[in-house]
C-alpha cells in the first residue's frame, strides 16, 4: 500500500471515532480509499445536520492534532472477541476461515478488526477535510467523503 493510502486508510478509523460520538452511527457498511480520497459508509438512520458535519471533521482534526499512538494487535480470532468484543467488526462479514485477526486500536477512540496498513501515529495522517456528504434514505445508509491533506 503506497504511503498516502496509509495515511488515507488510517484517517478512514479517526473519522469512524468521530461519527461513533457525535452520530451514535457504530456499524460501518463500506470504506473505500484511492490517493487522498476516502469514503466511510455507516448505517444511519437521518441525514444529518451540517452542524454535526462539522463537529465530526473538528473532532477528527482534534484527534489527529493529540498524536495518539495507533496499536496494531495480532491476536486468534477468539482471544481478539474476548478481548475487544464483537465492536471489533463491521457490517461486512470476515469469513469464519479466518482464524487470526489483526485490530487496530486508537485508545478511547476507535477499535477494528482491519488487514491494511496504519500509520504509528494519528499525526502522521495530516488533517482531514470532508467534501461531501449523501444519505441514502432507502438504504439507511450515510457516506462521509473527505480528503486527508
Amino acid at each position: 500500500m503506497e504511503d498516502v493510502e496509509i495515511r488515507t486508510h488510517t484517517a478512514l478509523h479517526v473519522l469512524k471515532g468521530a461519527v461513533v460520538r457525535v452520530l451514535g452511527a457504530k456499524w460501518t457498511a463500506s470504506v473505500y480509499v484511492k490517493g487522498f480520497h476516502g469514503r466511510l459508509t455507516v448505517k444511519f438512520e437521518r441525514k444529518p445536520s451540517q452542524e454535526e458535519i462539522k463537529k465530526i471533521e473538528k473532532l477528527s482534526n482534534e484527534k489527529i492534532r493529540e498524536n495518539v499512538p495507533i496499536k496494531i494487535y495480532t491476536l486468534p480470532r477468539e482471544e481478539a472477541e474476548k478481548k475487544f468484543g464483537k465492536e471489533i467488526y463491521d457490517l461486512f462479514p470476515i469469513p469464519d476461515d479466518v482464524r487470526t485477526l489483526k485490530i487496530v486500536v486508537i485508545k478511547n477512540w476507535n477499535v477494528n478488526a482491519c488487514n491494511k496498513e496504519h500509520t504509528q501515529t494519528t499525526d502522521e495522517i495530516g488533517s482531514i477535510k470532508i467534501r461531501k456528504t449523501r444519505y441514502r434514505k432507502s438504504k439507511q445508509l450515510l457516506e462521509i467523503s473527505f480528503d486527508v491533506e
